[in-house]
Parts: C-alpha cells; structure tokens; sequence
C-alpha cells in the first residue's frame, strides 16, 4: 500500500488492491491500466497476481514485540515467565514428580525417553507421556536456574493457576488442576470451601467439596493433607 501511495495512487484503491493481494485474490483487470499509468513496473503487477498470501506487517510488529516480552520476562522475572507458561501452554503435568526436583525429573524423562527408542515399548508410549515429557523438559530448566516447586497447597493452590509464592519467589505453587485427574470443577470447590473456613479433617474436607475419595488419598499420599486428622471427631483420651 505504501509503495502504491508513493507511486500516486488513490489511498482508497491502494488500500483495495493491497487487501485483494494479500488474501491471495490477485488483481482485477481495471486496476491493472492505473496503476500501470502510475508507473507500477510489470514486475510489480506480476508478482500481485502471483502472491498467494501477505502476512501484515501490523501483526508482524505485534508477533515480534510479543517475543521481546516473552524474552524479557524468561531472562529478568523468571518466575513469572514459568509460572504463565505451566498454567496456560503445557497439556499434561506430572506434579508429583516435578515438585521432587531435578533427579526425579531426569529419571522420568529417561524413562519416557528410552520407551521411545526401543521399537518394542515405543507403541505404548501415549500422547500424554509426550505432552509431560515436554512439560518436564521445561520444569527441568526451571529448577535448573535455581527456581522450584512447592508441593499442592490445601490453603494456597489456586485452581489452575500456578502462582509465585509469595514467601520465596524462587519457589511456585501449583494448581490442584495439576492432579492428574482433579478438573477444574472440583478445584473450584475446594478453592470456594476454604473461603469460609479452614478444613477441619479429611472427612470434612470431602463433606464440603466435590474431592472423591481417590483423590483424597492422592493429596494424602502426596502430603498435601498433613496435620488433618482423619475425622471431625475429637476424643476426651487422646
């Protein structure tokens, strides 16, 4: 369009032939004598009608000035960078052994990784072993840069959200929707439980949400229930 105007074109018809062009619909034949009377050489004209698809320099500007966003925070705030990425762009987690550090996470990707090469396991090695193998690769960096996990927090964890601690922002709290199994559904009743008061015992904590009774042995088995006893009931013995 540009080039257009600055060959005299109206703004009107630059604009009309820049928008056919770059939706890969060509020239129409009456624009053709303008612009040829404007000085537009042949190689221009040709390469219109040619052109199957212009990708806009405004959206171009906006892709790139979104990368150098992406980059500042990857580099300068880390955490937070992590903490998006996790929450919104990884398909599948393996919570627990992300929050068991860097050790745990080689050894799971070892093992995702030697199904794949051996011609024998690599048929059993499911789409979401892949997604978590690439969500470890990233979790694998992150600590690596001196950033953690902490463990599901009854009180803190959001839904699906991971969050910065807000005690030590090298450290990230993750979501109950990275159980696998817990949805979002169920998370929110948690979240919206605790609100009007703190879990008494496990039986009140599955009594006030939507939790099953697996789940609530996954958090217990993973020590995200510590402290809880396993009933409301308080005994005069002890």
């Amino acid at each position: 369009m540009v080039y257009l105007l600055h060959k005299g074109l109206e703004p009107k018809l630059a604009f009309t032939i820049m928008e056919s062009v770059r939706k890969g619909k060509g020239l129409r034949d009456e624009w053709i004598p303008e612009m040829k009377k404007h000085g537009v050489e042949d190689w221009y004209i040709e390469s219109c009608k040619k052109i199957k698809y212009m990708f806009p320099k405004a959206h171009a500007t906006a892709y790139v000035m979104m990368a150098i966003r992406i980059a500042w925070f990857k580099v300068h705030l880390p955490q937070y960078y992590y903490c998006m990425f996790f929450s919104i762009r990884c398909d599948a987690y393996d919570i627990q052994t992300m929050i068991q550090g860097e050790q745990a996470i080689r050894r799971r990707m070892n093992d995702i990784d030697e199904r794949l090469r051996n011609n024998e396991t690599k048929r059993d090695v499911s789409k979401k072993d892949k997604d978590i193998y690439n969500t470890l690769e990233l979790a694998l960096e992150m600590v690596l840069r001196g950033y953690f996990f902490r463990n599901i927090d009854l009180n803190r964890s959001a839904s699906n959200e991971f969050i910065v601690d807000p005690d030590n922002d090298h450290y990230l709290i993750p979501p109950f929707t990275s159980i696998d199994g817990l949805g979002e559904n169920v998370a929110d009743t948690v979240v919206e439980a605790r609100k009007h008061g703190a879990f008494l015992s496990k039986e009140d904590l599955q009594r006030r949400t939507s939790l099953s009774g697996t789940l609530i042995k996954t958090l217990e088995s993973m020590g995200v229930l510590e402290g809880l006893q396993d009933e409301n009931q308080m005994s005069l013995f002890g």
